[in-house]
Formats: C-alpha cells, structure tokens, sequence
C-alpha cells in the first residue's frame, strides 16, 4: 500500500537551492518510502510553486496549500510520468499540476464566498464572485517562466557567491543587486571605482556560466 510523502511545511528562511530536477531524481521519486528525495524536491520546487500561486492573485494561506496539493499530486502521478523532452518536459508537467491547484483554490474561494455581497458606495450590491480574479485569464505561463529564471539566477548567485573572494562579492551584490552609485560602493569598502566595475564584470561573467550550466539540467 502507497503512503503520502511526509508532509513537509514551508519555511521561508530556508536557504534551500532551486536546482532543476534531474532524470535521477525523478527516477527516485517513483520510491514512495524514499523520504530524503521528496525532501530535495520540496526544497527544490517549493519557492516556485509558492510564487506564482502569488502572482496568480492568491493569499499566502492558500498558495501554501497549492504548494502542498501539487507535492500530493506529483507523488501520486510520478509513476506515469514519462521522461521525454520531446513530448513533455517535466517543467511544463509540473506547470500544468500546479496551474489545476491553483484553479482549485479559486474554485474553492468561490464556494465559501457564493452567498455574501459586498455594498458600493452608491448602497448597490456587488457580488463578491464578480470580484474575483479570473485564474484562467493569468498569464500563468509566462509566471512560471519569470520564477523559474528567477529561482535560477538566484541559485546562481548562491553558489558564485561561495567561490569568489568576499570583497569582490561585496562590490558585487552594493553596485549591482543593491543598486548603490559606483561612487557610493568606493566609498563605502574604501576601493577604487575601477574595481568595482572589474568586481561586476567578473562575479557576472561567473553568474551567467552558472546560470547556463544550471538550464542544461533542466528537464
């Protein structure tokens, strides 16, 4: 008898990296008792699900459960799921879970708000319904999208980060992530405005290979 993954609870501090799911892992996934590799791909995914439940129009409350009903749907449905790029990568499979989740958590704001109105201004009522964002008029495609290049780069940047020296990321993450003035960045770690720019140039060149490396993984 098949058993649910052991319910995992988003954290948001979690400092887990978005790395691309590999046939490997997926292969594992079709282990229902293999507990550390849902665990990797709960950390994996979850921040994407999460974000663009958000972006959807959803509360924090109910991406969460979108989150987790699409981890149950995954677990449950892995064992079709068949690795081929060419037909369907796992990418767009885990956007259409996930967008049928979504479209759950609407239907179901609908049921429990179907009798109550809100009063205008004006002492006209206004069914709440008709206030509802429309799931299916999202672009959820190109949510998915932005979030899973989001995730990527910022994967990337976790482990550039690690390997350069910490200054040189320092100059980094003011100038460029922070969006200081060049001036302000010398200033401030006492260095001259030409490193800083050579600090850009070389911690975004070492990004971008990542980031690459990363997309090549991706299934």
């Amino acid at each position: 008898m098949t058993r649910d993954p052991t319910p995992l609870r988003i954290m948001p501090d979690t400092p887990d990296e978005f790395i691309p799911t590999r046939k490997s892992l997926l292969s594992r996934l079709k282990r229902w008792d293999d507990d550390a590799s849902w665990r990797d791909f709960f950390n994996t995914y979850w921040k994407l699900i999460y974000g663009v439940a958000i972006k959807a129009g959803l509360t924090h409350g109910e991406a969460e459960e979108v989150v987790q009903d699409t981890v149950l749907a995954v677990a449950r449905n892995i064992g079709q799921f068949k690795y081929d790029p060419a037909v369907c990568a796992f990418k767009s499979w885990l956007l259409q879970v996930t967008r049928s989740k979504i479209a759950n958590q609407f239907n179901k704001r609908k049921r429990s708000l179907r009798t109550i109105e809100l009063t205008d201004d004006d002492g006209s009522a206004t069914p709440v319904l008709e206030r509802l964002p429309d799931p299916a008029g999202a672009p959820l495609e190109a949510m998915w999208e932005a979030e899973w290049q989001k995730n990527l780069v910022d994967a990337a940047i976790r482990k550039v980060k690690g390997r350069v020296p910490i200054e040189q990321y320092q100059m980094f993450d003011f100038y460029v992530l922070k969006r200081w003035p060049v001036t302000k960045v010398a200033r401030t770690l006492r260095v001259s405005v030409g490193r800083v720019y050579l600090a850009k140039h070389r911690v975004s060149r070492l990004i971008k290979k990542e980031v690459e490396l990363l997309e090549q993984r991706t299934l």
